[in-house]
């Protein structure tokens, strides 16, 4: 998901921000707090390496869904019935099933409702009066009817016997039906064009809660704010819209031939050879061919956690051909109506679509998907395998950063199946960060702009916001762009620029995201494994940047030359004031105009609140500062230079 925050906050809010922040006071600096020992909660298990990676005994349990599903456009209703396949790979016996219903979200008396303020939220249905939430009409195990519960966004059905362990199997049939919310918690929605609407339709049928070995059954209830946290399987889709709908889709398009003429196939089979965006069904040709009637689209999505969907009479449709590392090609696929097209908008969506997609599988790991589409809706933006929506009005700078982020969740969440609902962090972080990189790889730089870290320090590390551990149900609306974005991706880049170094780093990072593809990481999980690959002991940092609210302060406490006379040298004392330590860059600018970079590792704050190192030189010392490059957020620049 996006929230709307270029660079995450703009010069004017940072220095505003700036002037209230240096007043915050960092409690006194505890080295022993700071490195104390025993920070994991628990030693490896079977399931879980002490290392990081996945235990020799892990396991997961899986869900393969055939989905089939009628669009009704005058009154927006989706009518269908989800076919589940369920297979217990746990060593546990399972009495009942939970099931998520995340469309009750936009039922009156949801919980999700309840818990939106006066002034308006962008969760929910954005005050839109409907009768929203699932309509269940029938609910089958192996055949014949079950006993259910709903409960608010959660559907528990009780077995009539016990579902064995360590590969049992269950079969589900719900029906079901629901009117789409024309806005839908920024996830999903119907939009008005001059040439019909625009469906984006998500969180559209019952989905399997996860079963693990961290909590059990995970069903915390769809209040908004927070994600999601599901099983991989296969997922196909049957979907029925008006004939003069195109649909697009997670996967893979299996009946082409039944729902493209002879000339866009022709089309198609061009953009899979092309590195250059081929348009698919033109402006030109919007309102041709038969208006009356439906048809039926077959999409086919493996490996995935979840299947997304748009439709509508007003697509534009273009693509291209995507490289994969392997040498194995997918698709890019931009779908958009007249009203975003233009080479300073929708135009350039698939060239966009196709550099993200290349970039972090080179960088990272291989996409696995046979298409990426890039959907113009009336979303911020917002993930799903293979597919993405973004606002319909982004363009330039906005549409790069808007389409790379979305389908930089590719890779977290959808390939590495983190648990968004409660660490948003995991998600939404480690994408912001592997946004920064992209972005300066994209077209050499057009929309990067490196950022002056230095300068945020004050308004990351204020005491106004909550921790970063804390999920996103449980902190103030305005703090998640800050804590599941902004703050974990800026300490990523601190991870990897001051602390390990940029090849140390994505060795590590790289190793996490195979160890964890198509599977269920926890926090710990990925601390361990950049300990373990790096060779460095991280858990301060853990401690001071995502567990608490530490403080950046460093400073130059005392500069003096040696026996009075810089000739015979410099004593350069440094303290670290506030709780977080760092490693501490000093620059040395002398009389004449040299310099001197002297590099401090973090242990030198193990047993010390203050640091004195001489400089062996004859020149005379005219300025010392800390952080050079502006790569540490530090709350107080002001007390990070020393001048003679």
């Amino acid at each position: 998901m996006k929230f709307k925050l270029p660079n995450l906050i703009s010069a004017v809010a940072i220095f505003a921000f700036v002037g209230n922040s240096y007043a915050q006071e960092s409690p006194k600096y505890d080295y022993t707090e700071a490195f104390k020992p025993f920070f994991y909660p628990q030693t490896g298990t079977e399931t879980r390496s002490a290392s990081g990676q996945p235990g020799h005994k892990y396991w997961q349990n899986s869900a393969d869904y055939q989905l089939n599903v009628s669009l009704n456009e005058s009154n927006n209703e989706l009518t269908g019935s989800a076919e589940i396949t369920y297979t217990n790979n746990s060593p546990d016996q399972l009495g009942f099933l939970w099931l998520q219903l995340d469309q009750n979200l936009f039922a009156k008396d949801s919980r999700g409702n309840a818990v939106v303020p006066l002034s308006g939220s962008r969760n929910g249905a954005h005050g839109e009066t409907f009768d929203g939430g699932y309509k269940i009409k029938s609910v089958k195990y192996d055949g014949k009817d079950v006993k259910y519960t709903v409960t608010d966004t959660r559907m528990q059905i009780d077995l009539p016997s016990d579902l064995k362990a360590n590969g049992g199997v269950a079969k589900l049939k719900i029906e079901y039906s629901f009117l789409s919310p024309k806005y839908g918690s920024d996830r999903m929605g119907v939009e008005d064009t001059k040439n019909g609407k625009i469906f984006t339709l998500a969180q559209w049928y019952p989905r399997m809660c996860v079963y693990d070995d961290v909590m059990g059954w995970n069903t915390l209830p769809y209040l908004g704010a927070s994600e999601f946290y599901l099983e991989y399987g296969t997922l196909s889709a049957n979907i029925t819209v008006p004939t003069n709908h195109y649909v697009v889709a997670s996967g893979e398009l299996l009946n082409e031939r039944e729902v493209y003429s002879k000339e866009e196939i022709n089309r198609w089979n061009e953009a899979r050879k092309s590195d250059k965006t081929v348009m698919i069904h033109p402006e030109s040709e919007l309102g041709k061919g038969n208006q009356s009637g439906t048809k039926t689209w077959k999409f086919k999505i493996e490996k995935a956690r979840d299947f997304a969907w748009a439709s509508s009479s007003a697509f534009i449709i273009d693509a291209a051909r995507i490289n994969l590392p392997s040498g194995k090609k997918s698709l890019a696929i931009s779908a958009y109506p007249v009203e975003s097209a233009g080479d300073k908008a929708w135009g350039r969506s698939t060239e966009y679509t196709k550099a993200a997609i290349e970039h972090y599988s080179g960088k990272w790991f291989e996409y696995p998907y046979p298409a990426a589409t890039n959907v113009a809706g009336n979303e911020g933006g917002m993930e799903y395998p293979g597919i993405v929506f973004c606002h319909r009005n982004s363009k330039g700078a906005d549409l790069w950063g808007v389409t790379d982020h979305e389908f930089g969740h590719t890779w977290f969440p959808m390939i590495v199946g983190s648990n968004e609902r409660v660490f948003a962090w995991m998600d939404e972080g480690f994408n912001t960060f592997i946004n920064e990189l992209s972005t300066e790889a994209f077209n050499k730089g057009e929309y990067y702009h490196k950022q002056d870290i230095s300068k945020i320090g004050p308004f990351v590390q204020s005491d106004n916001f909550e921790q970063i551990m804390v999920g996103p149900d449980n902190m103030k609306e305005r703090s998640i762009g800050v804590l599941a974005y902004f703050k974990p991706g800026v300490g990523l880049g601190i991870l990897r620029e001051t602390i390990l170094g940029p090849e140390k780093f994505d060795k590590a990072f790289k190793t996490y995201v195979h160890r964890w593809a198509f599977k269920h990481p926890t926090p710990w999980d990925f601390f361990h494994t950049m300990e373990n690959v790096s060779g460095e002991e991280l858990n301060w940092f853990w401690r001071g940047w995502f567990m608490n609210k530490w403080k950046v302060d460093q400073a130059v406490k005392a500069v003096k030359p040696v026996n009075g006379d810089f000739k015979n040298g410099a004593q350069i004392t440094v303290e670290n004031i506030g709780q977080l330590p760092m490693p501490t860059i000093v620059l040395v600018t002398f009389k004449d105009g040299t310099t001197q970079t002297v590099k401090l590792p973090v242990e030198v704050w193990k047993r010390n609140t203050e640091w004195t190192f001489q400089i062996d030189s004859t020149k005379e010392v005219t300025n010392v500062k800390l952080d050079p490059q502006s790569i540490v957020p530090d709350i107080n620049p002001k007390n990070n230079a020393w001048l003679n």
